[in-house]
């Protein structure tokens, strides 16, 4: 699980450490969210890792793998959710941000992947996070919705090549979620964050973390072996 000390990637990490699975997660920048991951999972059953790498970095994505292969015997999942962005006007956009945003999002989640294949056997499964905005179209985000539309064809293409070996791959898509980054706002901008986005929704609400990893684990369960090549958006509906 990629990008997991924060956010819907630390819910996601909770939530299958918290099921039973062994986990082992990576970070990219240090502070006070590795070390209260660290010490939620040693405080749940199981064998579980959080580890430094930029999965930006082959020679990182190399050592992270490693890991995994000297504590696991194997993966079940793989759950590509790192990923940055920047809000940029499109004018503006400079090369080395449209790079950094490709690198971050679209070419880790790619370097994962293909580096945790031997790892994967049949009945595994590769979730890789998207976006709602990818759908939706954002000003400011040309950079970030077209990496996130890139991963859903990477998705569909992958469930065709891999589904042979019995490996399923999944796109789950979130729409506006509120997580610990909306609550270090300022108190009167949170709240209009949250009424603004809530009435973009046919719920009326945002999205909680629970909401997103709840979905990924249905798709990385038995319960889903027939689930491959998707895009699932949880979004209540944009």
């Amino acid at each position: 699980m990629t990008g997991g000390t924060r956010g819907i990637g630390r819910g996601i990490v909770l939530a299958a450490a918290r099921a039973g699975a062994d986990v082992v997660t990576c970070y990219r920048t240090p502070g006070e969210s590795v070390a209260s991951l660290e010490q939620e999972l040693a405080r749940t059953p199981g064998k579980h890792q959080v580890v430094r790498a930029d999965v930006a970095d082959p020679a990182e994505v190399d050592r992270l793998v490693a890991e995994c292969e000297a504590s696991l015997d194997g993966l079940d999942a793989v759950v590509n959710n790192a990923g940055s962005f920047l809000p940029k006007p499109y004018a503006d956009l400079e090369p080395d941000e449209w790079d950094a945003t490709l690198r971050g999002n679209l070419t880790a989640a790619h370097l994962v992947t293909r580096r945790t294949l031997p790892l994967l056997g049949d009945g595994s499964s590769v979730v890789n996070i998207g976006s709602t905005v990818a759908f939706l179209g954002m000003a400011g985000g040309v950079h970030y919705t077209a990496v996130k539309s890139a991963l859903v064809g990477m998705t569909r293409s992958l469930a065709r090549e891999l589904g042979p070996r019995g490996i399923r791959v999944n796109t789950v898509s979130p729409g506006r979620i509120a997580t610990e980054a909306l609550d270090e706002q300022p108190a009167e901008a949170a709240e209009r964050e949250r009424r603004m986005f809530s009435s973009f929704t046919a719920l009326g609400r945002l999205g909680t973390v629970d909401d997103v990893a709840a979905t990924v684990l249905f798709l990385v369960s038995d319960r889903a072996t027939y689930i491959t090549g998707q895009n699932i958006h949880v979004d209540g509906c944009v």
